[in-house]
C-alpha cells in the first residue's frame, strides 16, 4: 500500500525539478534573444540606400540561409504586417523563477530560508521578507530611474551597484548564505523583467499605437527603453553567477559573500565590457581581461578568509546551536522512533563533510551549506536527509563513507514515524 507520507517528500522533489528544468529553458531563451540582440544593436552598419529613419543593417549567415536585418532607430513609416514581439521569455523566466523560489526556499524555509542565527524569525515573517525585498527594490530602483538621473547614465549606473550592494549586505543579516546570494539574484532579475513588463514593452506599444493612427512616434520612449536595456545588458552574467551560486559553499557560505557579490556585479561590467567593445567593432579592450581575473582572484581569497584569518571563536558552538528552540513541527522529528539510532548513522556517515570544519579531504565547507554535526542540525534537514540517504542513495556520494541498506531502512523509518506523530 502507498504511503502518502512517504510519497509527499518525493513528488514535491520531482515538482521542484520539473519547476527548475523550466526555469533553465525560459532563462535560456531569455538571455540567448538577449545576447543576440545586443550583439546585432552593436554591429549595425551603416549603409547607401537605407529606407528612411533607418539606422543600419547587418548580413548574417546562419543554418545554410543568409539574413538581411535593419533596424530603425524610432519606427519604420508604416506598420508592417507581422510583427515579432520579445517578451514572453523574459515574463517565464521570471514567472518560473519565482515558482522556484516558492517551492525551494518558501516551502523548506527552516532549512534553506531561515538562518535563527542571524535572526529568530517564523516562516511567514521569513517569506514577508523575501517576497517584500523583491517588490521594495523595484520601487526604488525605479524611482532613481525616473528621477533627473536618467540624463547622468553613469551615475545611474554607479547607485544602481549601490543600491545591488546594500541590499546584499542587508540580505546576509537576515538568510542563510545560500538564500542571500539566490535572493541577490532574484532581486536584480526582478529589476530586469519590470524593466521588460512596465517600461520596454509599453513604450514599445506607444510607439507601435502612433503608427497605426498615423502619428509621428516621440523618440523618447525608445531612449528610456535603451537606458533599461542597457541595464539588463550588464546586469545578465552577474545574475547566472548568483542563480548557480548555490551548488558552490564556497561561494554562498562565506560571511562575506555581500562583497563576494559586490566583485561579481563588477565582472559582470568587465565581462560585458570587452564583447559591447567587440561587438560594436571599436577595438580590443584588452584591459578587462586582467581586471577580470584580478575580481575572480580577490573573490577567491575573500572567500578563504574565515580559514586563514578568523578563529574558532568566530564560529557558534554546538552549545548555542543545540540552544535554539525547535519548532513543533520540527520537535516531532525529535520524538520520532529511531532518532537516536539516525543521529549515529548520519554523524557516522555524514559529518565528516557536512559540518563547521569538514574532515574530509578535498572538500572546504559543507556541500549546499548544509551542517550535519548535531541533533539540531539533522532534525532540521530530515526531509533532505530522508531524500538523499534513505529513499535514494545520492548520499553518501559514491557511499564513500559505506552506509549500509539497513541503515537507509533506519532513516526511511524514522521519517516515517516522524509524519505519524
Amino acid at each position: 500500500m502507498l504511503d502518502f507520507d512517504l510519497l509527499q517528500p518525493l513528488i514535491w522533489s520531482w515538482l521542484e525539478f520539473a519547476v527548475r528544468w523550466t526555469h533553465v529553458i525560459t532563462a535560456i531563451a531569455w538571455i540567448g534573444s538577449s545576447f543576440y540582440f545586443i550583439a546585432l544593436d552593436l554591429g549595425l552598419r551603416k549603409a547607401p540606400n537605407l529606407p528612411v529613419g533607418a539606422h543600419g543593417e547587418e548580413w548574417q549567415v546562419h543554418g545554410g540561409g543568409f539574413y538581411h536585418i535593419r533596424k530603425f532607430l524610432v519606427a519604420p513609416e508604416h506598420m508592417p504586417e507581422h510583427l515579432t514581439w520579445f517578451k514572453w521569455e523574459s515574463y517565464s523566466t521570471w514567472l518560473s523563477g519565482a515558482a522556484l523560489l516558492m517551492v525551494t526556499y518558501w516551502a523548506g524555509a527552516n532549512l534553506f530560508l531561515i538562518d535563527q542565527s542571524k535572526m529568530e524569525l517564523e516562516v511567514w515573517q521569513a517569506v514577508l521578507i523575501s517576497a517584500g525585498s523583491l517588490t521594495i527594490g523595484w520601487l526604488v530602483y525605479d524611482f532613481l530611474c525616473k528621477s533627473s538621473l536618467d540624463a547622468k547614465p553613469t551615475l545611474l549606473m554607479v547607485l544602481l551597484f549601490v543600491l545591488l550592494v546594500a541590499m546584499g549586505w542587508g540580505y546576509n543579516h537576515v538568510f542563510t548564505g545560500r538564500a542571500v546570494l539566490l535572493h541577490l539574484g532574484a532581486f536584480t532579475a526582478t529589476i530586469m523583467t519590470a524593466n521588460v513588463f512596465f517600461i520596454i514593452i509599453p513604450n514599445q506599444k506607444i510607439v507601435v499605437a502612433d503608427l497605426k493612427a498615423g502619428r509621428t512616434p516621440d523618440p523618447k520612449y525608445g531612449k528610456i527603453a535603451k537606458l533599461r536595456s542597457t541595464h539588463n545588458n550588464y546586469l545578465t552574467l552577474p545574475v547566472i553567477f548568483l542563480m548557480l551560486s548555490n551548488h558552490y559553499p564556497l561561494a554562498f557560505a562565506s560571511p562575506y559573500n555581500w562583497v563576494i557579490a559586490a566583485l561579481v556585479f563588477l565582472m559582470g561590467v568587465t565581462i560585458r565590457h570587452w564583447f559591447n567593445t567587440r561587438h560594436a567593432r571599436k577595438g580590443n579592450p584588452y584591459w578587462t581581461i586582467p581586471a577580470t581575473i584580478v575580481l575572480f582572484l580577490a573573490i577567491v581569497w575573500i572567500s578563504l578568509i574565515p580559514t586563514i584569518y578568523e578563529s574558532d571563536e568566530d564560529y557558534m558552538d554546538e552549545e548555542q546551536e543545540l540552544s535554539q528552540t525547535l519548532s513543533d513541527y520540527e520537535m516531532k522529528y525529535a520524538n520520532a522512533a529511531g532518532f537516536e539510532e539516525v543521529t549515529d548513522i548520519v554523524i557516522s556517515r555524514c559529518s565528516m563533510c557536512h559540518a563547521d570544519e569538514v574532515a574530509w579531504e578535498g572538500i572546504g565547507t559543507a556541500p549546499r551549506g548544509i551542517h550535519l554535526d548535531n541533533e539540531t542540525r539533522i532534525i532540521r534537514a530530515a526531509r533532505e536527509i530522508y531524500i538523499n540517504a534513505g529513499a535514494t542513495n545520492a548520499m553518501p556520494p559514491a557511499n564513500v563513507t559505506f552506509m549500509e541498506p539497513e541503515e537507509r531502512r533506519t532513516i526511511i523509518n524514522w521519517y516515517k514515524a516522524a509524519q505519524k506523530g
